[in-house]
C-alpha cells in the first residue's frame, strides 16, 4: 500500500465525498455520538423553529451558522473517514478473485479461494497469485507484495525461519512453494486491513474517553450556568428598574452556550484518532486497535531485538578459527555438516564459505542414517547426528559457546583455553562466535559479522531526549552484546535472551508502572509481543507474531517502531494542543457576547451604555454583531484547523516539561489572542456587508 496515496487533503477525490458524507452525519444516532456536538445540533433545531415563527435576518443568520458549526465538524470526521476509506478502496483492488490448487494426498486440486479452510496445503508457483494468508511449509520463492506494501522490490518467502507468512493477494514471481493456510476468508490480513483503515473497528482510546468526558462535564457546567442567566437577569432588571435591558431570549441564550462549550475540540476530536490511523497506515503499519497508536506515545521503554533492527542482519560468516589440533578444512568440514539443514542465512553463509575456501561441496544429507537436530532457543544449538540403527555413531552441533562448553563438558571433554580465547576475540571485536564441536571435540569456532545501521546511533540519542530508555535484546553472549550495545548508543541490553527472559523483562518495566514497546517476527517473539504495550510484528514474520502484536509493519523495517513512537507522541500533542486552544478561544467570547447581553444593565439616566459595556474592549459594531461574530468564530475555527487535525502538530523529540510549555505559549497563549481578532475582523465585515 502505497504511502503516497491520498497524501494531500485539498484532493478532490477526498472533499466532494466528504462534503456528502457530511450532511448524511446530520443522523441524530450519528450526532448522539459526540456529546458535544450533538448540544449544538439541539441548539440548531430549536433556532430553527423559532427563526420559523419570528422571522428575522439576525435569527436566519444565527440559525444558519449554528447549522455550519455542526456540518463542519462533521466534515473533519468524514474527511479523516475519506483518507482511509480511500486506502481501503486500493486494498479492495488488490483481493482479487482466485482460484487455489488444494492439495489432497500427492494430488492437486482446483477449487475457488472462497473455499479455503484453515490448515488446507495449497501449491503456488510462478505468477500464481496466493490465495490466502499462510505460511510457506514447502520451498522458497520471490513474492511480489506491492498490492499491500507499495513497494515494487519483491522479497522472499521460504519455510523454516521467521520470513515464512504469506499475504493473501500478493503474487509468486518464482519458483514453487506450498503454503498451509492460517486464516479464513474474511478474517484475512487485508480483510482486517479494510476494516481498520474504514475505521469499522475503531475503538475510543483510554485517553479519548477521558477527555470525553471532561468536554461532557465542561458543557453541563456551562449549560447549568447559561440556564441561570435568565432568573439572574429578570432579578437585576427589577432592581434597575430597567425592564428588558437584558436580552436573554432563547437563541442569544444558545447563541452563548454554544460559543462557551468546547464545541472546537469536540468536533476535531474523532478526526484527530482516525487521523492518527492513517498516518500509521501511509507509513505502510497496520495498527489493529487505536489504542496501541495512542500508548506509543506514551512509551517508557522500547525493546530491540539487535539482528535487523540495530543491526543490519542476515550475519554472515567471515572466518573459522579451529582449536588447537584441528586444521582449519576440519572445523570447516564440520561446520557445513551441522549447517546443511539449518534455513536461516546465517546456517547457509557457512555453507558457502566452506565451499569457496576449502572446496568442500555441499552433500545432501536425505540418507536415513542423518538426523537433523533442530536449533531451539533453550539449547541452543543445532546440528546433526548419524545413525547405525539406534546407535549414534557420529555427532556435530554448532551454538552458542556456553552451550557447546556444557555439552562437551557433560560428555567428560575438554574444552580449550584457547578456544575460549577466540571466543572472546571475536566477542569484542563486535561479532558473533559461533562454536562446533563433534562428540566431546571442540574443532573451532566460526565468526559472523554483524554490521550496526548507519545512523542508528543518533536514532537513539533523539529518543533518550524524550525521556525514552531503549533496550537491545540478543542471544548473542554477553561479550559481543556489549560491544554492539556501546556501538550502537542503547541504554541497556540483554544478552543470551530466552523467550521467557523477553517475557519476564517486560512484565518486571510493567510492574513498576513503565509502558513497553517491543518488535519481533519469529514464534519465540510472539508471548513478548502479546505482553508489550505496543507490539510491532514483522509483515515477514511468522503468523504467530502476526497475531500476537497490535501493531504489524508491512515492509518489515523493525527501526519504524521508531517513527510509530514519533507518530503516537505527535496524536497526543495534537490532542493536547487543540483541547488547550479550545478552552482558551472562551475567554474572547466572554467580552464579545456578555457586554452585548448585558451592556444596558445599570446605565444611568440619559446614557446609552451601563457599566457592563467596558467589557466591549473589542467595541463590536452593536449587540447583534457581536453575537454572530462570535458565533461565526467559533464554527469557521473548526474548519481552520482541520489541516492541522488532520496533518498533526509538528513534532520535534523534546521532554514532557518543554513540550508542554510550547503547547501554552504556542496554542494557548494563541487561542486566547487568535479570538478577538477574528472576531473583530468578522464585525467589521459584516457592518460592511450590511448584515447587521
Amino acid at each position: 500500500m502505497s504511502s503516497k496515496t491520498t497524501s494531500s487533503i485539498f484532493d478532490a477525490s477526498l472533499l466532494v465525498p466528504a462534503v456528502g458524507e457530511s450532511f448524511r452525519k446530520f443522523d441524530p444516532r450519528v450526532q448522539w455520538k459526540n456529546p458535544v456536538m450533538f448540544v449544538v445540533f439541539l441548539g440548531s433545531i430549536i433556532s430553527t423553529v423559532i427563526t420559523a415563527s419570528h422571522f428575522t435576518g439576525f435569527l436566519l443568520q444565527l440559525s444558519l451558522w449554528l447549522w455550519f458549526t455542526v456540518l463542519f465538524a462533521n466534515f473533519a470526521e468524514a474527511l479523516a473517514e475519506g483518507r482511509g476509506k480511500a486506502q481501503a478502496a486500493s486494498l479492495r483492488a488488490a483481493r482479487t478473485q482466485s482460484f487455489a490448487r488444494r492439495l489432497k494426498g500427492s494430488q492437486e486440486e482446483k477449487i475457488p479461494a472462497t473455499e479455503l479452510k484453515v490448515e488446507d496445503l495449497v501449491v503456488c508457483e510462478t505468477g500464481d497469485v496466493i490465495p490466502g494468508d499462510g505460511e510457506v511449509v514447502e520451498g522458497i520463492s520471490s513474492v511480489d507484495e506491492s498490492a499491500i506494501t507499495g513497494e515494487s522490490a519483491p522479497v522472499i518467502r521460504e519455510s523454516g525461519g521467521d520470513r515464512s507468512a504469506v499475504t493473501g493477494g500478493t503474487r509468486v514471481i518464482s519458483d514453487r512453494i506450498v503454503i498451509r493456510i492460517t486464516s479464513e476468508q474474511g478474517n484475512t490480513f487485508i480483510d482486517r486491513m479494510i476494516s481498520m483503515v474504514e475505521g469499522a473497528r475503531r475503538q475510543k482510546t483510554p485517553n479519548e474517553i477521558a477527555l470525553g468526558i471532561l468536554l461532557v462535564s465542561l458543557t453541563v457546567l456551562f449549560l447549568l450556568a447559561v440556564a441561570t442567566l435568565p432568573s439572574f437577569a429578570h432579578y437585576s432588571e427589577s432592581a434597575a428598574s430597567q425592564q428588558n435591558a437584558v436580552d436573554v431570549s432563547l437563541p442569544v441564550l444558545i447563541a452563548l452556550l454554544v460559543c462557551l462549550i468546547p464545541t472546537t475540540i469536540g468536533g476535531l476530536l474523532s478526526a484527530i484518532g482516525i487521523s492518527g490511523i492513517d498516518r500509521l497506515v501511509r507509513r505502510n503499519v497496520l495498527a489493529t486497535s487505536g489504542r496501541a497508536v495512542e500508548a506509543a506515545g506514551d512509551i517508557d521503554v522500547l525493546l530491540l531485538d539487535k539482528t535487523g533492527t540495530i543491526t543490519l542482519g542476515n550475519r554472515m560468516a567471515s572466518d573459522f578459527v579451529p582449536a588447537p589440533n584441528i586444521t582449519t578444512e576440519q572445523l570447516a568440514s564440520g561446520a557445513q555438516l551441522a549447517s546443511l539443514a539449518d534455513e536461516t542465512p546465517e546456517g547457509r553463509s557457512i555453507v558457502v564459505l566452506a565451499k569457496e575456501k576449502f572446496g568442500i561441496r555441499v552433500r545432501e544429507l536425505t540418507h536415513p542414517a542423518a538426523r537433523f537436530v533442530p536449533f531451539t532457543a533453550q539449547t541452543r544449538m543445532s546440528g546433526v547426528d548419524f545413525l547405525e540403527g539406534e546407535i549414534v555413531t557420529r555427532s556435530i552441533r554448532k551454538g552458542a559457546a556456553e552451550s557447546i562448553r556444557n555439552l562437551v563438558e557433560s560428555q567428560g571433554g575438554i574444552y580449550h583455553p584457547e578456544v575460549s580465547a577466540s571466543v572472546d576475540e571475536i566477542s569484542r571485536a563486535g561479532g558473533t562466535p559461533l562454536v562446533v564441536a563433534e562428540g566431546r571435540e571442540v574443532l573451532g569456532v566460526i565468526h559472523l559479522k554483524d554490521v550496526v545501521k548507519m545512523g542508528i546511533k543518533e536514532r537513539f540519542a533523539q529518543l533518550r531526549q524524550m525521556g525514552i530508555r531503549t533496550v537491545m535484546i540478543t542471544g548473542d553472549n554477553p561479550l559481543t552484546a556489549a560491544a554492539i550495545a556501546a556501538e550502537a548508543g542503547v541504554d541497556d541490553f540483554m544478552a543470551q535472551a530466552t523467550p521467557e527472559q523477553k517475557l519476564q523483562r517486560i512484565r518486571q518495566e510493567q510492574s513498576e508502572g513503565r509502558l513497553v514497546a517491543m518488535t519481533g517476527d519469529g514464534t519465540n517473539d510472539a508471548p513478548a509481543l502479546a505482553q508489550a504495550d505496543v507490539g510491532v510484528a514483522m509483515n515477514t514474520g511468522t503468523q504467530a507474531a502476526r497475531e500476537a502484536g497490535n501493531m504489524v509493519d508491512l515492509d518489515s523495517n523493525p527501526t519504524k517502531l521508531i517513527e510509530i513512537v514519533e507518530i503516537g507522541k505527535q496524536l497526543l500533542m495534537t490532542r493536547g494542543a487543540l483541547t488547550t486552544f479550545s478552552i482558551a478561544n472562551d475567554v474572547a467570547k466572554y467580552f464579545a457576547i456578555l457586554p452585548a447581553m448585558f451592556g444596558l444593565l445599570y446605565a444611568v439616566s440619559g446614557s446609552a451604555h451601563g457599566p457592563l459595556e467596558a467589557l466591549n474592549v473589542m467595541h463590536l459594531h452593536s449587540p447583534s454583531s457581536a453575537i454572530l461574530s462570535a458565533v461565526i468564530f467559533n464554527a469557521l475555527i473548526i474548519i481552520a484547523l482541520v489541516p492541522l487535525a488532520l496533518k498533526g502538530v509538528s513534532y520535534r523529540p523534546l521532554g514532557a516539561a518543554q513540550v508542554l510549555t510550547n503547547n501554552v505559549l504556542i496554542y494557548g497563549v494563541g487561542g486566547i489572542i487568535a479570538p478577538f481578532a477574528g472576531i473583530k475582523l468578522i464585525d467589521l465585515a459584516l457592518v460592511s456587508m450590511h448584515l447587521v
